[in-house]
């Protein structure tokens, strides 16, 4: 299949290849791993943090680990969000995604079209959530994100399509290169 995306962090090369499996992992494995012994403190004593606001990384940790067990436990065959590359379907998506990453700051550098050799999920990214200290909520609302029912919801779908597999970057399509 292909698909678009949009480059931060650090340029893509034409040609270059991304390999995301249960070897290869994304940053966010990184830093959500980085995060495990808070996480495990927390699970283990949540009424310690019951109420208060827990630190941004640390709350992404509590909710890509449950989105992980609930993934791995009913949806085996979808992409890991710790093992995959964030994609748009269009090439006007990706534009969209584009200017909104450069008008927050990230550093932006171009979209890319890509050549995918692997699975791909596409989620509402509106029901992603911040993780708390409860992780049966935590994994009830893992649940809801994987199961990808459509609600009637007063905020529309914001579409995300996560791919794994060999990529492959075929064409730069646009530079943007915002704060870089």
């Amino acid at each position: 299949m292909q698909v678009y995306h949009v480059v931060t962090d650090r340029p893509m090369q034409l040609g270059q290849q991304i390999i995301f499996d249960e070897n290869h992992h994304s940053g966010v494995y990184h830093r959500v791993y980085e995060k495990m012994d808070i996480v495990e403190e927390i699970y283990a004593n949540p009424a310690n943090y019951e109420g208060k606001d827990l630190e941004h990384h640390t709350a992404v940790a509590l909710r890509e680990l449950a989105l992980e067990d609930i993934r791995k436990e009913k949806y085996p065959e979808y992409p890991s969000r710790m093992s995959c590359l964030y994609v748009s379907k269009t090439l006007e998506e990706a534009d969209n995604w584009g200017k909104f990453f450069a008008e927050i700051g990230r550093p932006t550098y171009h979209i890319v079209k890509l050549e995918v050799q692997g699975s791909c999920f596409i989620g509402d990214a509106t029901k992603c959530f911040k993780g708390t200290p409860d992780k049966q909520e935590n994994l009830r609302l893992a649940e809801r994100y994987w199961e990808n029912a459509e609600e009637s919801a007063e905020q529309p779908p914001i579409y995300e399509m996560l791919v794994d597999g060999c990529i492959t970057v075929v064409e730069i399509v646009k530079e943007i290169n915002a704060n870089v």
